[in-house]
């Protein structure tokens, strides 16, 4: 293939990806719990639904940009993706036309990728219900992209107003997904495991009637 190396026109497929431990962890974590520890800036808006067969997920970003409506660049990052890998795509938030299907989700899938999270459209709805593989995204239309053009892989996106870059951490489940930037990563995820155990020692005080709400009135009495 011949490189691409200009604006607009960049495929970068090798960057540092989190180790497996750091992103098992992150998988068996609420996403709200992470989001939580993670100043609450990082989860992507309402309004990404999932479409897939799968809902919890985690992996390292490859990152698509495409031209709204257009899937070439998408279709070689299916190519260029290793297993595990999480493909977010920036398609400028455009809904008219899809930029995946079932065709594409079923190769991914083959492939091993971990999930798809497209700022635009998708379609076949019926279809990737049944396929075991994550796929957010802000709509579905018949409509198909076209594949023409420009686009870039690799390189830093917005996705639902998030900054994300090849490699950070994408963590989803029936709640939405979030990212965690690669340096950032075991701050979080160890931030985000005490505060999981907090709530669930909390779980159980509710279960027993002992939870404590002294807090509330405290809260109260600060105003």
């Amino acid at each position: 293939m011949t490189a691409l190396n200009s604006l607009g026109l960049r495929i970068r497929a090798e960057f540092n990806r989190p180790e497996k431990s750091w992103i098992d962890r992150a998988r068996a974590i609420p996403v709200a719990v992470i989001g939580d520890c993670a100043q609450r800036l990082q989860a992507l808006p309402s309004g990404f639904s999932h479409y897939g067969g799968r809902q919890q997920f985690a992996g390292p970003a490859l990152t698509v940009r495409v031209r709204p409506g257009d899937n070439l660049f998408l279709h070689k990052a299916l190519d260029l993706a290793q297993p595990g890998d999480v493909i977010m795509v920036d398609a400028d938030g455009a809904t008219r036309s899809a930029i995946i299907g079932a065709m594409m989700t079923n190769y991914a899938k083959s492939r091993h990728i971990e999930g798809l999270v497209v700022d635009g459209a998708i379609r076949d709805v019926k279809e990737l219900a049944q396929i075991d593989l994550a796929v957010l995204a802000r709509g579905a239309t018949p409509n198909g992209p076209f594949k023409s053009g420009p686009g870039e892989i690799g390189q830093s996106i917005s996705c639902g107003g998030i900054s994300i870059a090849a490699g950070d951490l994408i963590v989803g489940d029936e709640d939405g997904a979030l990212v965690i930037p690669l340096a950032e990563i075991e701050t979080v995820i160890l931030a985000a495991e005490e505060k999981h155990r907090l709530e669930q020692s909390w779980e159980k005080q509710i279960a027993s009637g002992t939870w404590d709400r002294s807090w509330v009135d405290e809260a109260l009495a600060k105003l």
